[in-house]
């Protein structure tokens, strides 16, 4: 199943290059900033994201550097795209929207699980005091510290392993961001949840519809919305394959 998954994520991916390649785009480097401009109105702006922060930092964060090579004409499309190890960065607006709902002010220690591309992680460092990211491929978690290093994101601890259970040596997090999607909320993550603070996860098999929803946790309870439907990878692990068997 995982790997019919993963070809799935690929062909789809691919799907939209060779649709993007049929228009005619390639690759201008001096282009790219008014790229960024227009994918933000146009992608996200206009699909009702409001929080001003969200939107310059969008506006600011070369999501081209966080993409292989031969994919940068196509990084301000509105679409997922490749990484490697089969995996995506994801679509802008998705982004967006995840960011948004963590409601972030500027000082606050975020939890993201999933690193991938290392993408994610840069908006929300622009937007936090401290980020700490999991990625459980090493060849991804390895790749996205050092590009987060050269772009000079110093507020960002990224960490290979699984994300299921969370990082509890810096709980707790007044926000937590789950870019890979369990069949449900794990328990390690709601408990290092900091009081007032907000979670966003996709919850879901891939083979079934997933939905994202928004954690909140107040006085100790926890409560949770749905927000759109989804489609993301699945979150893999030893805690996952546990719940399996």
């Amino acid at each position: 199943m995982k790997k019919k998954v993963v070809l799935f994520l690929i062909v789809s991916c691919l799907m939209v290059l060779n649709s993007c390649r049929k228009k005619g785009l390639r690759v201008d480097y001096e282009d790219l900033e008014k790229r960024r401009k227009a994918m933000v109105v146009e992608q996200i702006e206009q699909r009702g994201i409001k929080d001003k922060r969200v939107l310059e930092i969008m506006e600011n964060v070369p999501r081209h550097e966080f993409v292989p090579a031969e994919y940068r004409a196509f990084a301000y499309e509105d679409s997922p795209l490749p990484i490697g190890e089969g995996q995506t960065i994801s679509q802008p607006y998705i982004v967006a929207l995840m960011t948004e709902c963590l409601n972030l002010e500027g000082d606050e220690k975020v939890l993201e699980v999933g690193t991938g591309s290392g993408y994610q992680a840069a908006i929300l460092s622009e937007l936090a005091e401290e980020v700490y990211t999991i990625e459980i491929l090493e060849p991804l978690a390895e790749r996205a510290e050092e590009l987060l290093k050269n772009l000079d994101y110093v507020n960002v601890k990224v960490k290979c392993g699984d994300g299921y259970l969370g990082w509890e040596e810096y709980a707790p997090f007044d926000g937590i961001m789950v870019t890979c999607a369990p069949d449900h909320i794990p328990q390690p993550l709601i408990d290092q949840l900091a009081e007032g603070g907000r979670m966003v996860i996709p919850v879901g098999e891939v083979r079934f519809p997933q939905v994202l929803k928004l954690l909140e946790k107040k006085e100790g309870k926890t409560t949770v919305r749905n927000v759109v439907p989804v489609r993301f990878v699945p979150m893999t692990g030893d805690e996952v394959e546990k719940r399996k068997r």
